[in-house]
């Protein structure tokens, strides 16, 4: 009885992956308040769906228009987990005309644990910096690589420091939000050669 209750199981575990597989399951993304609320957590997705992008893109500026994390413009990524199952995110890319970058920050709770624990995609793109992006409804895959010079995150940000710190009520300074940001660069697509002037 017991051994077929696990088959069953197994048997319908497997049949919603495979079904998740073709179908693609979006990271769900509450509200900006509810996202707040809810300690800056969201549902995670699995596998995204979409329209491969083989061609080289050159400038990136045209991301601006889906920066919004809560809404229908929002951007994906999907990384990979050591177990083989995906595990998707809605993240914030940063454009600067060829090059693209990836942001993210660690604030609450998640400042306790040492990078690159506070999120489980910031581990899998440590362990595996291959990704794919999903940007307007389209799929990139790409290559993700952590910048560790927090100069030039800083230039990233506008000048403004990585470490954001505040002082609480009895005059203590803590960190309240620490920044991270990936360069990410295009795979899979046929070398480009910018035409000659």
């Amino acid at each position: 009885m017991f051994k077929n209750g696990v088959a069953v199981l197994l048997i319908f575990v497997i049949s919603a992956l495979l079904i998740l597989r073709v179908t693609g399951l979006e990271p769900g993304h509450p509200s900006a308040r509810e996202y707040a609320q809810a300690g800056r957590s969201a549902r995670p997705g699995l596998w995204l769906t979409g329209e491969i992008v083989r061609e080289p893109v050159t400038n990136w500026d045209w991301v601006n228009q889906f920066d919004d994390t809560f809404g229908e413009n929002a951007t994906s990524l999907e990384t990979r987990t050591w177990y083989g199952i995906p595990h998707s995110v809605r993240v914030l890319l940063v454009p600067r005309g060829d090059k693209l970058y990836l942001q993210s920050s660690a604030q609450t709770f998640r400042l306790d644990r040492e990078f690159p624990y506070g999120k489980a995609w910031w581990r899998n793109v440590e362990r595996d910096p291959r990704v794919r992006l999903k940007i307007g409804g389209k799929l990139y895959e790409m290559t993700v690589v952590l910048i560790h010079d927090r100069a030039e995150v800083a230039r990233l940000r506008g000048g403004r420091d990585p470490v954001v710190k505040e002082v609480d009520a009895d005059g203590n300074e803590y960190i309240a939000e620490e920044w991270h940001y990936w360069r990410v660069f295009q795979r899979n697509v046929p070398e480009y050669y910018p035409e000659e002037i």
